[in-house]
C-alpha cells in the first residue's frame, strides 16, 4: 500500500539525458521529504525509495556518466556474472580518496536536488496546499487537474465529467461500491 504516489508520464521515449534535465529529476524526488518535513514537522520512512532513487542517480551521474567536477571518468567497472541468479558485481578500480571524492559529489548532487525542491515548494507553497486540499476531496488529480488548480481555477468535480475521465473499469459494468473512488456517480 502506497501512503502517496507521484507518477509522471514521459513526454516521449527518450534514451539519453543531459544533466540539467537530472538535477530536475532529483528535486524532483527529494520534494516528498521537503514536504514531510514542512507541513508535518517530522520526517517519515514515506520518502525512503525517493532518496535511494535519487542518491543512486546522483551515483550515476558521477560514476557513470562523467557529470561531476570529478570529469569525464568512469569509475567502478561492472562485471557481469555467468551463473543465473548472481547480481551484477561491482570492481572498485579507485583509490580510497577517490571513493571519498565521489561520495562527496554524489552528496553535492542530491542536497543539491533537495536544495531546490526546498526553493519550489517554499515559492509555491499556497498552489500546494491547494492541491492537497483537492486531494482530499477527489483523491486523484491528473496533469491538467493541477494545471487548473496553479492557475486558481475550478476544477470540474469528477462526477460532473462523468466516466469518460475514469480509468475505464466502471464501464466494465462493475458495482459503484468496487470503482475507484474517482468514478463513482
Amino acid at each position: 500500500m502506497a501512503l502517496g504516489v507521484t507518477m509522471q508520464l514521459p513526454i516521449d521515449d527518450k534514451h539519453s539525458y543531459n544533466k540539467d534535465y537530472l538535477l530536475a529529476q532529483m528535486a524532483i524526488l527529494m520534494a516528498g521529504r521537503i514536504a514531510e518535513e514542512r507541513y508535518m514537522n517530522q520526517m517519515t520512512t514515506g520518502a525512503g525509495n525517493d532518496i535511494e532513487r535519487a542518491t543512486d542517480l546522483a551515483r550515476k551521474m558521477v560514476c557513470e556518466w562523467g557529470m561531476s567536477d570529478l570529469g569525464p571518468l568512469s569509475f567502478g567497472k561492472k562485471d557481469e556474472q555467468i551463473f543465473l541468479g548472481r547480481e551484477i558485481a561491482q570492481h572498485r578500480d579507485y583509490s580510497e580518496e577517490t571513493a571519498h571524492r565521489i561520495d562527496e559529489q554524489v552528496k553535492k548532487f542530491v542536497q543539491g536536488g533537495y536544495d531546490t525542491a526546498g526553493q519550489i515548494i517554499e515559492q509555491h507553497s499556497d498552489a500546494l496546499v491547494k492541491i492537497a486540499e483537492s486531494l482530499l476531496v477527489r483523491e486523484i488529480l491528473d496533469g491538467n487537474d493541477v494545471s487548473q488548480i496553479i492557475k486558481g481555477r475550478a476544477v470540474a468535480s469528477r462526477s460532473a465529467v462523468g466516466l469518460a475521465r475514469c480509468s475505464g473499469r466502471c464501464a466494465a459494468g462493475l458495482p459503484s461500491r468496487n470503482r475507484p473512488p474517482a468514478c463513482r456517480n
